[in-house]
């Protein structure tokens, strides 16, 4: 079966003499989590960037279900069921919670009919559901609520959406740790309404115990590669090393 992602052979960077990615391939298949780990500086987020459209690959290709994606706008893919999390926020702080919910919604409704309004309502009533504390703060902006909500707020929208592929940026970075459990909790309700992953994450025995299959990244490259189990069992030597496991 073909992969739902598959990332093949991409070099990228943002100054035309200097590549942040080079050759990278990598897949995420249809359901589940995949992984990827590295360094700070390895090239995670230009990874992420580059496969939403936000960075336009010098070489390789990208593609979704099949169909090359490379180089499609952000707009584009959030058409072909693609939603990114970033690291940082990209909520409109003085809009409502409600509207900062509703309003890529809209857009697909306008771009590809899907959903109805009517779906759409039973969306929002479903997600205010799973996050009631956006329910209770509906009418506020944005901007004034706190960081863990804030993050909560950017999960709720991509669970609004329902995106066949989510990509997910450092999503527990400068959280608590109770806020940071409550994120993870919400990948595994993504996963079970049949949304594909692709995590990145500092907190890297996290990322081994969530994902089916983990992609090591360093300088650019993809160094390692492998299923849960071979992490568990037998952690690369680059892993060990950021684990502080000497043995």
């Amino acid at each position: 079966m073909t992969a739902l992602l598959e990332v093949q052979g991409v070099t990228a960077g943002y100054a035309e003499d200097i590549d942040i990615l080079r050759d990278v391939t990598l897949a995420v298949p249809h359901g589940g989590i995949v992984g990827l780990i590295g360094l700070n500086g390895a090239g995670k987020s230009t990874i992420m960037k580059t496969i939403f459209g936000f960075l336009e690959p010098k070489l390789g290709t990208i593609r979704l279900d099949g169909s090359d994606v490379t180089g499609a706008p952000p707009h584009r893919m959030i058409d072909r069921g693609v939603w990114y999390i970033p690291q940082e926020s990209s909520l409109f702080p003085y809009m409502s919670v409600e509207d900062n919910l509703t309003l890529p919604l809209r857009h697909l409704t306008r771009a590809v009919g899907k959903p109805t309004a009517a779906e759409a309502a039973t969306r929002l009533e479903d997600t205010y559901a799973h996050f009631p504390v956006l329910r209770e703060r509906r009418a506020a902006q944005a901007g004034n609520l706190s960081g863990g909500q804030q993050k909560m707020l950017e999960f709720a929208k991509a669970y609004l959406i329902r995106p066949r592929l989510c990509l997910i940026d450092e999503p527990s970075i400068g959280l608590s740790p109770k806020v940071a459990a409550e994120v993870y909790h919400w990948m595994d309700l993504f996963v079970a309404n049949r949304m594909s992953i692709l995590l990145v994450d500092h907190n890297v025995r996290r990322v081994i115990q969530m994902a089916s299959y983990v992609y090591v990244l360093s300088l650019g490259r993809v160094t390692a590669a492998g299923e849960r189990k071979d992490f568990e069992t037998g952690l690369h030597d680059q892993v060990r090393k950021w684990l502080g496991i000497t043995f």
